[in-house]
């Protein structure tokens, strides 16, 4: 543990104890985990929030839904219903967690599944549906399954190393837990890999061997774990009500924003880069906005008449069937959609080959 007081580690070590003993039961096969004959990709992290996720599974699942019956399983964080839901693009957010309607919406075509017993999740949609590559979300810690490939983010701002448990630091799991990543993807970081405004893939590829070498040290890795780099990427902002959207804020170069996010450091800084930025709420991760919330977010927007109001596209989940957002406010409402992209773009094909290859590799031990 990092520096702190005595009083803080004392309240510690009973969750450091809890987590440690759950751990090695599982490790020694006295919990067991129920494995599955098709390819089990799991995306998770050790830290609470700020990885970035959903952008990452969404990666996978673009780059792999040509080529597998694949479906997305959450547990869906939040939801106010019950059992096991095939989540639909109509859904509410209630119904399903914003995360799984977000992939839902962005990839109708793809089988999305919430159910807090993942394992009876993926039985499901082997035998009703006839899936061949289940994508876990936030599954890390769920120890109930074992995966085919675990896939650790974390954060290149926000190393795991120096961090605390909860709920003194950010961590929901132990830092020596980064031993049972299959592949580990340093997420949120600069694209190094870019030389002087071009792109040399020698140089790109040199610049990310020499970056691995430092977080496999820092992160204790052992030599057999990969470890690849992704970095963030914007998209233009989108209205989040397309019908009724004022066009003239589309194009306005002013902004206000507004979060419910574990982090929100990249998204302000896409937004300093593309508007002049009057204010900025931030609210807490997967909030509920309430009508408290909406009016100190119209109280906002009124006080910068000619600003586009900025969300995440996360948080426009929650807002669509929002009963307080008021006709003005829904005029001037945008998402800025975010994904994620390997880096370089050589390491790509090799990152998405060796997560789904795995599972043929573990068969033949």
């Amino acid at each position: 543990m990092a520096s702190i007081g005595i009083a803080s580690k004392t309240l510690l070590f009973p969750y450091w104890c809890v987590l440690a003993i759950r751990n090695r039961l599982y490790d020694k096969g006295i919990f067991k985990s129920e494995e599955f004959d098709i390819p089990v990709v799991c995306v998770g992290n050790i830290s609470a929030g700020g990885t970035g996720k959903t952008p990452h599974t969404e990666m996978i699942v673009q780059a792999l839904k040509s080529r597998y019956r694949l479906a997305v399983v959450s547990r869906g964080y939040k939801r106010k219903s019950k059992g096991f839901h095939l989540v639909k693009a109509t859904d509410d957010f209630s119904v399903c967690g914003d995360e799984p309607l977000q992939i839902k919406r962005k990839f109708p075509d793809v089988l999305v599944a919430v159910c807090k017993d993942r394992g009876l999740a993926i039985r499901k949609l082997i035998a009703e549906h006839g899936v061949n590559l289940v994508v876990l979300d936030d599954a890390f810690q769920y120890r109930k399954i074992k995966p085919s490939c675990s896939v650790l983010l974390v954060n290149y701002n926000r190393t795991i190393e120096k961090e605390n448990l909860l709920p003194i630091g950010n961590l929901r799991d132990l830092p020596s837990q980064t031993k049972r990543a299959d592949v580990v993807v340093i997420t949120k970081g600069p694209d190094f890999s870019i030389f002087d405004g071009n792109t040399d893939e020698d140089k790109g590829l040199e610049a990310v061997a020499r970056q691995e070498m430092i977080w496999k040290k820092n992160l204790g890795l052992r030599d057999d774990q990969p470890v690849y780099f992704s970095t963030a990427v914007f998209q233009q902002a989108l209205p989040v009500f397309p019908g009724i959207c004022n066009k003239r804020y589309m194009y306005s170069n002013f902004a206000v924003a507004f979060t419910g996010i574990a982090d929100d450091t990249l998204f302000r800084s896409q937004l300093v880069a593309s508007h002049t930025v009057g204010e900025v709420l931030k609210f807490a991760d997967h909030k509920n906005f309430t009508r408290s919330d909406i009016r100190k977010i119209e109280a906002m927007a009124r006080r910068q008449k000619e600003a586009a109001v900025i969300t995440t596209e996360k948080d426009s989940m929650r807002l669509k069937s929002n009963k307080y957002l008021s006709q003005e406010l829904k005029e001037k409402l945008f998402a800025l959609p975010v994904g994620a992209r390997i880096i370089p773009s050589a390491k790509s094909r090799e990152f998405l080959e060796r997560i789904v290859s795995l599972k043929k590799d573990k068969t033949n031990q």
